[in-house]
């Protein structure tokens, strides 16, 4: 009688299919299969065991740092599971005595140098920290703290980063270097007084920083949160001369419900309109009406570029990270970013020109709220550019978070609540606005746009599922009557950035490129519920596309408010007053707002500056290296009094770093000889040219002054002393020296 194994390997046999036995490990008593896990790690909680960690993500490098997901193995002792590749036959503990103790021990270890005011912390209720302090049945710390604390940084509209609260688990350095890659942060320091921040001890506002908010996504504890404004708006509600009104971004409605219980992807549109006029918002609007707006913009503006042959291809300007990004690091591609506003800005400005009239207010007395997943709209919202008579388009950005805490202080109960309408005409919306907030969503609702263009009096296509996905990189061909349009979608800046250096090469014939910041697009934005759901992302998605099947409407030009607002407020597409409000310019932005970090000061009047740019295009191309090498050299040769080096960012040389600049030289595609040569001509001038006046004088010493003063005596006597005065006629018979007095020779 054959087993249920041997008939299922038979009719495997039968059909062609190949089986392989699996292997297997044993964890605390229990046989585990492997099924290609890349560390033991994925392994464990396979098995439904959840070992703690800080330092470990899925989605970046392993590092191994924080230590807590420690395991005994036979044979092997004591490992980090998360850097151990697992093996057949492993036979692993995850609980014994000493594993436990030793997790206590490292994690009250981190609690003495943390800033325990958690009741008032912003990550407070999904703190790693705080969670595994109450697992571990930690009730006191016995350690005392060991630095001082350090202060706070609110440098940037969009986060605040508290390094008192940091673990040092390398989380975030990994995301901005990794997923972004930026470096905007880094480690500094060795040893206790090792610190995560920006370059030099600046702080994130004068850096790099996109505002993208993935760092904050991914810490653990509250080192770094978005930044809140959520006093701000209860003040605005508050006040009885305000009418507020509030847009609300298309993934939150699929990430709301996960702060109350509900599973990632849950639709919860009506309860959360519900909700947010329970909490005195005037109007609820949604920011698809205006996505729907920016695909007739942008499709307008992309094909009669496509026509013209010129700036193509066209990448999209809705993700201000992605924009911040291009303007830092790619302003030679800024003709190629397309000048719509993001559907933020864009409802800003249309809801500041048309509501005070409609609901008989001035413009002063209109407060503009957006609810959104990112926190890089915070930033955006705040630029000069998007003010207009004296005062801000969007006068408020809440996060995902926000919302949800605004929630809980009203003492609502959200999955009780009954769904209620968006209000018109700012709350209608097509399918393809909805699917904005998921990578590739703006393609494919370009895409729609353009097929119906071209439809010919077909029915045109509106599922173009060969652009949905969250891989970094997708491509896509679509094609609508004679017109063939190649795609590119990408999400994360790291992959933006390759991309963007193919095609600064011409190494790619892409028509269009739509950029989101965040891995997987809005829906993976660092506002949204900090989640363990590793699929969280992906069932967003799917309850954005679930939500655009069950509207009728899935073309944004089918949108009747849409046309409404042309016909009667815009004018034609892309015409002077659609450009006045809908549209915007960029501008190339200096990666480091402050001066160069000095790093060898000389002591002399006459210093030789010397600039090294260490931006991170000059990095890649081995500034770090140049830099240590000049250093190094100016000692070697003892010249550190007449050379003052610095570091800076950037000098707007990108592609043809790295760059030095020596007193008045700049050298562009600089190599450490061509610095050295520069350096001894310099130097070499200014030790000739240097003399002694009575500017230079405060900066002697009092002996150095003598020398030089006695010198200086010495040459001006020796010139008019006769040639035959000698030793005699010195008082005391000082050789060759005519500086003698009573007091003794000033040589002395």
């Amino acid at each position: 009688m054959r087993s249920l194994c041997d008939s299922v390997h038979l009719a495997s046999r039968e059909k062609g299919i190949t089986m392989t036995n699996p292997s297997y490990m044993t964890i605390d008593g229990r046989q585990v299969a492997i099924e290609g896990e890349k560390n033991l790690l994925e392994i464990i909680r396979k098995a439904g065991i959840d070992l703690p960690t800080f330092c470990y993500h899925s989605e970046l490098s392993v590092y191994g740092a924080c230590r807590l997901c420690i395991v005994e193995i036979e044979g092997m002792g004591t490992v980090t599971s998360c850097s151990t590749i697992p093996r057949e036959g492993m036979v692993v503990r995850t609980n014994t005595e000493v594993l436990r103790e030793t997790r206590k021990y490292t994690v009250e270890l981190l609690l003495a140098d943390h800033n325990q005011s958690c009741t008032t912390c912003g990550k407070s209720g999904s703190c790693t920290l705080q969670t595994l302090t109450r697992r571990l049945g930690i009730r006191e710390v016995r350690f005392d703290a060991t630095r001082d604390p350090l202060p706070l940084d609110e440098s940037t509209p969009s986060l605040m980063r508290d390094p008192n609260s940091c673990v040092l688990c390398g989380d975030c350095v990994r995301v901005c270097t990794e997923i972004q890659g930026i470096g905007a942060i880094d480690f500094a320091s060795r040893g206790s007084e090792v610190t995560v921040g920006p370059a030099f001890g600046r702080m994130l506002g004068d850096v790099e920083c996109v505002h993208c908010g993935q760092c904050a996504r991914v810490c653990p504890t509250g080192a770094i949160t978005p930044k809140p404004e959520i006093d701000e708006v209860w003040k605005a509600i508050h006040d009885p001369e305000q009418t507020v009104v509030v847009q609300v971004a298309p993934a939150v409605r699929v990430a709301l419900g996960e702060s109350f219980g509900m599973k990632a992807g849950t639709i919860a549109t009506g309860k959360m309109v519900a909700a947010l006029r329970a909490i005195g918002f005037d109007k609820v609007y949604d920011t698809s009406f205006a996505a729907d707006l920016t695909v007739m913009e942008e499709a307008h503006e992309f094909l009669a570029r496509k026509a013209n042959g010129e700036n193509l291809p066209q990448f999209t300007s809705c993700c201000p990270a992605w924009v911040t990004f291009a303007e830092q690091f790619f302003p030679d591609l800024l003709p190629n970013v397309s000048s719509c506003k993001s559907p933020q800005q864009m409802f800003g400005a249309l809801a500041k020109d048309t509501l005070p009239a409609e609901l008989g207010i001035t413009r002063d007395k209109l407060t503009v709220v957006s609810i959104m997943p990112c926190t890089a709209k915070k930033a955006e919202a705040k630029l000069d550019k998007f003010a207009r008579n004296g005062g801000p388009d969007v006068d408020h950005v809440l996060t995902t978070q926000e919302l949800a805490r605004m929630i809980e202080e009203t003492g609502l109960s959200f999955a009780a609540l009954e769904s209620e309408s968006l209000d018109m005409p700012f709350g209608f919306k097509t399918g393809a606005g909805v699917i904005f907030g998921a990578s590739g969503g703006v393609s494919e609702a370009v895409a729609r746009h353009v097929a119906q263009t071209f439809a010919n009096g077909e029915r045109p296509r509106v599922d173009f599922t060969e652009v949905r996905g969250d891989q970094g990189l997708r491509e896509a061909v679509v094609t609508a009557g004679d017109v063939e349009v190649k795609l590119a979608i990408v999400n994360g800046l790291a992959n933006a950035l390759m991309l963007a250096e193919r095609v600064k090469a011409g190494d790619c014939d892409y028509d269009f490129i739509e950029v989101m910041a965040c891995p997987g697009g809005c829906i993976g934005g660092a506002g949204q519920p900090v989640t363990k759901d590793t699929a969280a992302r992906q069932k967003r998605a799917r309850g954005l596309y679930e939500d655009d099947k069950n509207l009728q409407l899935h073309v944004s030009r089918e949108n009747p408010f849409v046309t409404h607002a042309y016909d009667h407020v815009l004018g034609e597409v892309g015409g002077e007053k659609a450009h006045h409000l809908l549209h915007t310019a960029y501008q190339t932005r200096r990666r480091m707002a402050l001066d160069g970090m000095h790093l060898m000061t000389g002591d002399e009047l006459d210093k030789l500056a010397v600039t090294v740019c260490v931006g991170t295009s000059c990095h890649l191309r081995g500034a770090q290296k140049l830099l240590a090498g000049i250093m190094d050299y100016v000692n070697e040769r003892s010249i550190d009094g007449y050379v003052d080096v610095k570091a800076t960012f950037c000098m707007e040389r990108c592609d043809r770093g790295p760059t030095v600049t020596v007193g008045e030289r700049v050298f562009e595609r600089c190599t450490l000889d061509m610095a050295r040569a520069a350096i001894d001509e310099e130097v070499d001038k200014i030790v000739a040219c240097q003399t002694v006046t009575a500017q230079d004088t405060p900066y002697l010493t009092e002996r150095d002054f003598e020398r030089q003063v006695a010198s200086g005596l010495l040459r001006f006597l020796q010139n008019r002393r006769p040639a035959a005065a000698t030793q005699e006629n010195t008082p005391h018979g000082c050789h060759g020296c005519a500086t003698n007095t009573e007091t003794g020779c000033l040589h002395e």
